[in-house]
């Protein structure tokens, strides 16, 4: 085991995370990658990128304004525009900007357009100083306004998001401590999840317990909890609401948070009180399913080859790879949940990427049981290393657990699978035979 987890606070009698050498090492790659590109400067938009570039950050409330923006010129150092007062606080207290932290604000999200000229007349001027105005510029997401008055402006604009996802789809040593500390805040959240949950919890009371859970450990931002239980479980809708959890569901959550802005993406599914034999099967297919792309995961690999192995769309009830997007699925998890490289039949089978040492990926599969309203979901986040990989998620799930009050009748515990409907397990059903052999065996376990 070789990826470590610490404290999460600073301590002066042991290494855990090198904040100076993760900005130092940050940025020394983005300038190698530009230094390699047609580029002549990258001007970035996207917080995470220029949390990337510049080590920055001024709250989640900033994630999808496209306010603010930092300009990379060849062989310089980085240019920060901030909102407002952010500017003079990162003076004071990010030295490593000094006065290249500059207030200047974008159209916030097209809400004052007018600004976008002068967006443009100051990139023109930094690029013109160093005689850059006439390079391509590199941009990785953009508003019509502000590519407007960039082209008045006389420059050429082109594609900079696809080299910022190159850079940083191979982590550091810090990125990486990061993300397994990401994790381990996720596996503090599902143990308590799993000791709380029952009937009568709403699925919006689960994701309101995870987000406190990692609040309280100090998450910098909960970007979403999927929770998904009962019949809502196949198709997957992707958002929760507020059913209520019910004895024999299927429920299963995906946890999305940062710390110190690196990620997870991290599903599990439960059984409240029992679990059926379909929900059983289901949950044994998808694991296999994970289990079996897991292993293939070293260096020099592809992502057709893993794609391979897991089933086609229409092998689970789907039209086409499109409409069964994400549910077999694989993607690189760093400063934002959907990075390089991809893993999907959809797109790698056609243009496939070699896994390399050093990458954080989720790999999440999915199986729809024969009931036709359960399903199983499951993903592990794990990171490439020089002969295989190393899974950073921890919380159990080799087999489906049942989570709730264990119910006990007049003649034992009443077993964990069975059928949600009692009229079904009744004798001479092949489900009552898996049910009294289940019951025996932890009558049995009682009376030792």
């Amino acid at each position: 085991m070789g990826i470590k987890t610490f404290g999460q606070m600073a301590v002066d009698w042991e290494e855990r995370v090198n904040f100076e050498r993760l900005r130092t090492e940050r940025l020394a790659r983005v300038k190698k990658s530009l230094a390699a590109s047609e580029l002549g400067a990258l001007l970035c938009f996207d917080m995470n990128n220029i949390r990337y570039i510049t080590a920055t950050h001024i709250g989640t409330w900033a994630m999808d304004k496209l306010v603010r923006f930092t300009l990379l010129p060849r062989g310089d150092e980085p240019i920060l525009w901030d909102f407002g007062s952010a500017a003079r606080h990162h003076q004071l207290y990010s030295p490593w900007l000094g006065d290249r932290s500059r207030a200047g604000i974008s159209t916030l999200r097209g809400a004052y357009p007018q600004r976008a000229t002068d967006v443009a007349r100051k990139i023109r001027v930094e690029l013109e100083a160093r005689k850059l105005h006439r390079a391509p510029l590199g941009v990785d997401v953009i508003e019509i306004p502000v590519l407007e008055a960039l082209r008045a402006e006389g420059l050429t604009v082109v594609d900079g998001q696809r080299l910022m996802q190159e850079v940083r789809k191979i982590k550091t040593q810090d990125e990486i401590t990061l993300l397994a500390t990401a994790c381990m805040m996720v596996d503090a959240a599902y143990e308590e999840l799993y000791r709380v949950m029952r009937p009568g919890m709403r699925e919006n009371e689960c994701v309101g317990l995870v987000s406190k859970v990692l609040y309280d450990l100090g998450s910098e931002h909960v970007e979403g909890v999927n929770a998904i239980s009962g019949e809502r479980c196949n198709p997957h809708p992707h958002v929760y609401t507020d059913r209520v959890l019910r004895p024999g569901d299927p429920a299963y959550f995906d946890i999305l948070h940062s710390f110190m802005g690196y990620r997870t993406c991290y599903y599990r599914t439960f059984a409240v009180g029992s679990a059926s034999p379909a929900q059983v099967d289901a949950y044994s297919r998808c694991r296999e399913y994970l289990d079996t792309a897991i292993s293939l995961i070293k260096p020099g690999v592809s992502t057709a080859d893993v794609v391979k192995v897991w089933p086609k769309a229409a092998e689970f009830g789907f039209a086409n790879e499109e409409a069964a997007f994400a549910l077999q699925y694989g993607h690189g998890v760093g400063l934002s949940i959907w990075e390089k490289p991809i893993f999907s039949r959809l797109v790698s089978v056609d243009y496939p990427e070699v896994i390399e040492q050093g990458m954080v990926f989720a790999l999440e599969t999915f199986w729809p049981a024969t009931d036709g309203w359960s399903a199983a979901r499951i993903e592990e986040q794990l990171v490439v290393t020089h002969d295989g990989c190393e899974v950073i998620t921890r919380f159990p799930a080799e087999q489906l657990l049942v989570a709730g009050t264990r119910y006990y009748t007049a003649s034992g515990p009443l077993p964990a699978t069975r059928e949600s409907q009692s009229n079904l397990n009744r004798a001479g059903s092949s489900t009552l035979e898996a049910v009294v052999s289940s019951a025996r065996q932890e009558g049995s376990k009682v009376r030792t």
